[in-house]
């Protein structure tokens, strides 16, 4: 007598009645096979190690267009980091810009700084970019935001804790 197999799991049921179906999702998005089958699979790992996978309710492809939603936003928020980091070392000479290598590694860098930017409330954000990239003082970021200059200094240090916490 044969041995029974074992039933599928419920990702293996979802990926086989539902992949064919997201892949093409994707593809409409995306406009490229290619990157529509990189988020399709990630997809689906995303949610063998979710603990939602047994609890998806009567509307799987609607649970699996949320987390590829969150997937495809990722890719162009770091298609556009890749793009603008290209744009900025395309204006330096050859033995000065960076290596392949290294270029990866700030880019996987900056998307961490992004990812950590935007977790920080709107205010503090805006006062650390005006320091940051402005090169704005205290006492401008002050009258600016017309806040206090210990605010301002609040604001900074608690920009500078998140980056910290970054690397």
């Amino acid at each position: 007598m044969p041995a029974a197999f074992p039933s599928a799991s419920p990702i293996e049921t979802l990926y086989s009645d539902h992949h064919g179906w997201l892949l093409g999702w994707l593809r409409r998005r995306l406009g490229d096979a290619c990157d529509a089958a990189d988020l399709a699979h990630d997809t689906f790992v995303r949610l063998m190690v979710s603990s939602r996978t047994t609890n998806l309710g009567d509307e799987p492809r609607a649970f699996l267009t949320h987390v590829a939603k969150g997937l495809v936003a990722d890719h162009w928020r770091r298609r556009e980091v890749e793009r603008a980091y290209l744009e900025a070392v395309a204006h330096l000479p050859e033995p000065e810009a960076p290596s392949p290598e290294a270029g990866m590694l700030i880019i996987e860098s900056l998307l961490r700084i992004e990812a950590m930017l935007v977790t920080l409330p709107a205010r503090t954000r805006q006062v650390f970019l005006l320091a940051q990239f402005d090169e704005l003082t205290l006492q401008q970021i002050s009258e600016r935001m017309a806040m206090p200059v210990i605010t301002v200094r609040r604001h900074i240090h608690k920009a500078l804790v998140a980056c910290m916490s970054v690397a």
